[in-house]
């Protein structure tokens, strides 16, 4: 349990001869850079558990021979996300709130909010910063294999040897953005049948964002003196993310922003709430917050991820 703010701990602010007490005065990364609503379709869920399955696509239409063929569809897999709780609280003794001289500790159940806030933007990013791991935070995958790996499968019994490979080890160039491109267009469906996928979206830690730039935004190819076009300008949406910073400052994504609203799901089970209370034994004011989310993948096939060495 943690300690109670008490008036022996902050005894400075019993003294009204300070020139100034500042609280939290610098913002913070969650307060600017909300990333939830760019990234997740958001689901608010009234039920312990969101449960996901996809049916297969149909195969090719054969040659008519007197008799209609009947087609096999293959069933797809199934995800299971389960939003785990957070709570957290804070207790102050009366005697310090009655005493103090100064503005400060009095919204005590915003900065318990400030605090939830913080931890939903850190579960944000952890599918990123996880993608090359099968061990999931919220969810249960039947296919068992990361978001970003060289080892999808499927249960129609087609080949997978090409266009089912999302994950790399390219650091971010002009070639590796440009090949990156090609492999996710070349994607396969469960019958390893082609399909539509427009990389858009360029997802990278900060270190990565002047490169990122360079690469998509100059109108001359970086890399030639010979005033050579950049196929790249106008292409690309690039999204950096402080947050992956703390993990690791080369990885980058590549994403099909549609598919990826689509795909990739936050579930809101229960908001953030807070409440508040006084012990009746000591008069200690109590507040805490409540919250329940999960987030999770129902489909890869919307990024293609480099975990560089």
């Amino acid at each position: 349990m943690g300690s109670p703010l008490t008036s022996e701990e902050f005894v400075r602010l019993l003294d009204k001869n300070l020139r100034e007490v500042s609280e939290n005065s610098i913002e913070e990364l969650h307060q600017k850079e909300n990333m939830i609503p760019k990234l997740y379709r958001t689901i608010n869920s009234d039920s312990a558990t969101e449960e996901f399955y996809d049916i297969g696509a149909v195969p090719d239409i054969v040659p008519f021979n007197g008799k209609i063929s009947y087609l096999s569809v293959a069933p797809g897999y199934y995800t299971k996300i389960e939003p785990k709780e957070y709570a957290g609280g804070l207790i102050a003794e009366r005697k310090l709130i009655d005493d103090k001289k100064y503005a400060v500790l009095d919204d005590r159940a915003r900065m318990l909010m400030e605090s939830g806030h913080r931890v939903e933007q850190k579960t944000a990013v952890r599918p990123f910063a996880y993608a090359f791991s099968s061990a999931f935070d919220y969810m249960q995958s039947e296919e068992g294999v990361s978001l970003c790996s060289d080892s999808h499968t499927t249960k129609a019994g087609t080949s997978v040897a090409a266009g089912f490979d999302n994950a790399g080890t390219s650091a971010l160039s002009k070639t590796s953005l440009a090949a990156t491109r090609i492999l996710m267009r070349k994607f396969r469906n469960d019958i390893s049948e082609r399909i539509v996928i427009e990389p858009d979206t360029l997802i990278v830690p900060d270190n990565l964002y002047d490169t990122a730039l360079e690469l998509v935004k100059s109108e001359k190819d970086p890399t030639s003196a010979n005033n050579t076009i950049n196929t790249q300008v106008g292409r690309w949406t690039v999204l950096p993310w402080l947050r992956l910073d703390d993990y690791d400052t080369n990885n980058w994504f590549m994403c099909d922003s549609k598919l990826m609203k689509r795909y990739l799901v936050w579930i809101n089970r229960i908001a953030l709430e807070s409440k508040n209370t006084v012990d009746f034994e000591t008069y200690s004011l109590k507040q805490a917050v409540y919250g329940r989310w999960g987030n999770g993948f129902i489909n890869w096939r919307w990024i293609f991820g480099h975990n560089v060495t």
